[in-house]
């Protein structure tokens, strides 16, 4: 079991550590322009407000091998609709286009990334710093699993170490060069998806969502959240849409009647996909060979993250 009161220095990391938990990953210092970091007090509104915060650029500086080119978030309102299988999707589909792609897995305490690409050896280090772990066809994989003697040990970790850690994922990996990087982000909107926004220079997000809940709070949330932090939504993906019979060959709509044009209007969102259930490609992420799957209907979100975000092949 790795705990955040146990030798994290295993891992390659400084982690920061928390004092009495009121500290959460400030560093101490006082922003330029009168913000503190002592947020007792604050009413989470700038207008008015005398203090710079709002304007202070938060970003960590990348690794100075590190050339990424577009950073793409993956983000649901809620665990279990199918955001890992979509981030690793997108990853594979653009490397067969052509382009350099990465995952960093930041879904600490749910790291899967791996498994679906069969990666199972430890992370590598050089003087320079920490290696991503490359997969069969050369998609960049940085994951926290990466780092544990058994894949299957706990990582409980507080928020503020899991927040620094997934930081250093971007400040301390030898990335090279790559076109797009996707993150895997935890569900919800907690410490990790606040430290990314603000930390990572995130070029825009993908929210992905199931039918039964796409006109729910929790949507609602995930996407109030990237407007609050200025971060462009590309589109949402439709997960878990339907279901072909391999006998008759119907659709079921097995969540219900999709509402998804519904939602994408309420939200001002885009569609980039609607995605079958498919056993096949479940099998094949269980078996790490994601990157073997035929999913057509990728073909769209891939379309639409090149025509959002476009970069030049070298």
């Amino acid at each position: 079991m790795v705990n955040d009161m146990d030798n994290k220095e295993e891992l390659g990391y400084e982690i920061v550590e928390e004092d009495d938990g009121s500290r959460g990953d400030w560093d101490g210092e006082t922003a330029e322009g009168g913000c503190s970091g002592d947020c007792e007090g604050c009413s989470g509104s700038c207008e008015g407000c005398s203090g710079s915060c709002s304007q202070q650029d938060l970003r960590a500086q990348a690794h100075p091998m590190s050339h990424v080119k577009r950073v793409i978030g993956v983000v649901s309102g809620k665990g279990g609709v199918g955001k890992s299988l979509i981030t690793s999707l997108s990853a594979v589909m653009m490397n067969r286009k052509g382009y350099k792609t990465g995952i960093l897995d930041a879904d600490m305490t749910g790291p899967s990334i791996p498994l679906g690409f069969g990666i199972h050896s430890r992370a590598q280090a050089n003087s320079y710093g920490i290696l991503p772990t490359a997969s069969a066809k050369g998609v960049g994989v940085m994951s926290v699993n990466l780092f544990l003697d058994e894949e299957t040990e706990p990582v409980i970790w507080r928020g503020a170490i899991v927040a620094n850690t997934v930081k250093q994922f971007w400040t301390d990996v030898v990335w090279g060069d790559v076109d797009y990087l996707f993150v895997d982000m935890p569900p919800g909107t907690g410490d990790v998806p606040l430290t990314i926004f603000q930390s990572l220079p995130v070029d825009g997000i993908i929210v992905v969502a199931s039918p039964q809940e796409l006109v729910g709070m929790i949507v609602t949330k995930a996407v109030r959240m990237a407007q609050m932090m200025d971060i462009p939504i590309l589109g949402i993906v439709e997960n878990m849409s339907w279901f072909q019979c391999d006998k008759c060959g119907e659709k079921h709509f097995i969540y219900g009647k999709s509402r998804l044009e519904e939602a994408a209007a309420k939200y001002g969102l885009k569609i980039l996909a609607r995605l079958p259930i498919r056993p096949d490609v479940a099998a094949a992420v269980d078996a790490g060979k994601i990157e073997d799957v035929d999913f057509p209907e990728m073909e769209e979100v891939a379309a639409g993250i090149a025509e959002a975000l476009p970069v030049e092949k070298e």
